[in-house]
């Protein structure tokens, strides 16, 4: 059974457990609605409750199929959001999916992938029923508020492993396996900001539209989850323009120290080219080499070697080739 909760609320307080296939009338009053929480569920028991609660088929394919990017769409005076949740897992993002029924005295979740269950989130809004019993919308605030604030974590993992990225790149190379995991977060960023663009839209929908299920009273709540959520947003562009400076940092260091030692091998090359010559004209074993003669001549030849590696050292010294 996917049913993670299934509960019959009134003036805030949880009143009794409901069944999938029981359809609660909760006509006339506001503050008397159904919150059940599926995960993973089955086409028959998403049938079930198109059956009870008169939910569109689409919206039902579109909860069972699980594929969607974050959306909302209106059928007649009800609602049906898509939301994407993320998590960390072995150190990489991954993705699950919620949808959300709202009707006038219903809201039903569908969670896939997530191993964040709404446990918690049902806790915290029980623990404060005047909100809970203004109604659906501020539950369907209370769900999508707990899934943007998941993705603050994230962040800031991520942001913690970039900025340990860039202290390595301005000390010393960076290896093959840390410019391979820059890219792989560079791509996860680029994915999220996929998601986040979306669920953006459905916050900002939530906020500025007239749309049934939600009063007008209920907006500015929406409005404070949109602004969450472009913090987060303004957060991944700002890690991903980081996570390019790191390579083009590294980059141009690494041109740097190959500069410098390309500079130091052209100045001791040409160090060592003075004394390489000089012997070499010395080995061609010519008779007329008057010099050979001279009783000091050894002596005179290495003294002459020692002062031109000298003074060419102390030239490329003097240029910071050495």
């Amino acid at each position: 059974m996917s049913v993670a909760a299934a509960f019959l609320y009134r003036d805030g307080q949880r009143v009794r457990s409901v069944s999938l296939e029981e359809p609660v009338d909760c006509s006339g009053d506001r503050s008397s609605f159904v919150w059940i929480g599926l995960v993973e569920p089955s086409f028959e028991e998403l049938e079930a409750l198109r059956r009870s609660y008169s939910l569109h088929p689409l919206a039902v394919e579109d909860a069972l199929k699980a594929h969607q990017l974050p959306k909302i769409d209106v059928y007649g005076d009800t609602l049906f959001a898509v939301a994407r949740t993320a998590f960390l897992e072995d150190g990489s993002i991954r993705y699950g999916e919620t949808a959300i029924f709202v009707g006038p005295h219903h809201i039903i979740t569908v969670r896939h992938g997530s191993p964040r269950n709404h446990g918690e989130l049902r806790e915290k809004l029980e623990a404060a029923p005047t909100l809970l019993a203004q109604g659906v919308d501020y539950v369907l605030h209370g769900v999508l508020d707990f899934i943007v604030d998941s993705y603050g974590p994230i962040i800031s993992t991520i942001e913690e492993e970039v900025l340990q990225m860039e202290a390595r790149a301005l000390n010393a190379f960076l290896s093959r396996d840390e410019i391979a995991r820059l890219f792989q977060r560079r791509r996860e960023l680029l994915r999220l900001g996929r998601i986040l663009g979306p669920m953006g839209e459905v916050c900002s929908k939530l906020s500025r539209l007239d749309l049934p299920c939600v009063d007008g009273e209920a907006k500015p709540y929406f409005s404070d989850v949109l602004d969450h959520l472009r913090r987060t947003q303004t957060m991944a562009d700002g890690l991903r323009e980081v996570l390019t400076s790191v390579f083009e940092i590294s980059s141009l260091l690494e041109q740097q120290r190959q500069g410098i030692i390309t500079r130091q091998l052209a100045a001791w090359a040409a160090i060592l080219a003075v004394p390489t010559a000089i012997a070499g004209i010395y080995g061609m074993n010519f008779e007329n080499m008057p010099e050979l003669k001279l009783h000091d001549g050894y002596f005179v030849v290495l003294g002459v070697i020692a002062v031109l590696c000298a003074t060419l050292y102390w030239r490329f010294r003097r240029t910071g080739w050495l």
